[in-house]
């Protein structure tokens, strides 16, 4: 029996409202891409500090390139493209565990990153007059917030992140944190050889305060419990929580006190970033869901953490 007009309808609906609401979350994250490039070229870069991670390498190899083998650039910061250069082969490798949303969220950041880094002007000095701290403290705030909010809307500006969700799958003992420490840790051990010593200690309070930034924005590690009561039966919702968010559902039947009515319970478990997502699809399918949800839960067993 073929669909009736009515459920072709309500799924193109449906449809329609997932890519407007992924319209919106890219264009949130690529708006994070824009306060990230701006933090490091209005800020970061005119201070001759370096950022943490991925792009701090790339930042080094630039200065390498261009001061020390004398490039002929001019007006024109190749950073980004040397980090657009990098991520790419290592997000080709972690495309299938990143998943294919994450994957594509990402590269259009990272091309966004790029593109702002190249043409973003930067300051022949520093625009807080020479106040190197003040430069390094609000840099890192905007650069902070910039890839908090990209990781908040399900994507990434690359970097450790994907780097440390690989090597999370070969060793479990591995965590972002530790993979953000370690690169630090060279990144810096090769400005100390090649720079002042306070050039070092700056961009460590630069990459202080920014993680600082990200964990604030970034809600990834807050688990949250929720249980979701429904009249509807429909396994629509329960497929596509399924698909879309990759997360297990418990479902109890259960019964309302008061009108002895039978209803649905749905027990999921998901990180707080993620929950925009969830109350969405299931106000899609059913507006009148009754929601409850605790942050904060310890978890113990099998959970999938994302990044």
């Amino acid at each position: 029996m073929g669909e009736t007009k009515e459920e072709k309808r309500g799924q193109f609906q449906r449809l329609e409202g997932e890519i407007a609401e992924e319209s919106k979350r890219l264009a949130i994250a690529i708006g994070g891409a824009a306060i990230y490039s701006a933090g490091v070229n209005l800020f970061i870069v005119p201070a001759g500090l370096y950022s943490g991670g991925i792009m701090g390498f790339a930042q080094i190899v630039r200065t390498i390139l261009v001061s020390y083998l004398h490039l002929p650039i001019q007006n024109f910061d190749i950073a980004g493209l040397i980090y657009y250069a990098i991520n790419i082969p290592v997000l080709l490798l972690g495309m299938k565990d990143i998943g294919k949303q994450f994957f594509v969220k990402t590269i259009c950041c990272l091309t966004a990153v790029t593109i702002f880094l190249s043409f973003i002007p930067i300051p022949t000095e520093t625009l807080l007059h020479n106040d190197i701290l003040g430069s390094t403290v609000i840099g890192a705030l905007m650069c902070g917030f910039g890839m908090g909010t990209a990781l908040r809307m399900g994507a990434s500006l690359g970097g450790t992140d994907i780097i440390a969700l690989l090597l999370i799958k070969w060793k479990k003992n591995i965590s972002v944190g530790k993979v953000n420490i370690i690169t630090n840790a060279v990144l810096y051990g090769i400005c100390l050889f090649l720079f002042d010593v306070s050039t070092v200690i700056y961009s460590l309070i630069y990459a202080a305060v920014s993680a600082f930034a990200v964990d604030h924005e970034h809600s990834q590690n807050i688990n949250v419990e929720v249980r979701i009561i429904t009249k509807l039966d429909d396994m629509g919702l329960e497929q596509e929580i399924l698909q879309k968010m990759d997360r297990g559902i418990t479902r109890l039947e259960s019964t309302g006190a008061y009108t002895n009515e039978k209803s649905n319970m749905l027990y999921i478990l998901v990180s707080k970033y993620e929950v925009g997502q969830l109350k969405n699809i299931v106000l899609k399918y059913d507006p009148h869901a009754f929601i409850v949800m605790n942050e904060g839960v310890t978890v113990i067993g099998h959970y999938k953490k994302k990044l």
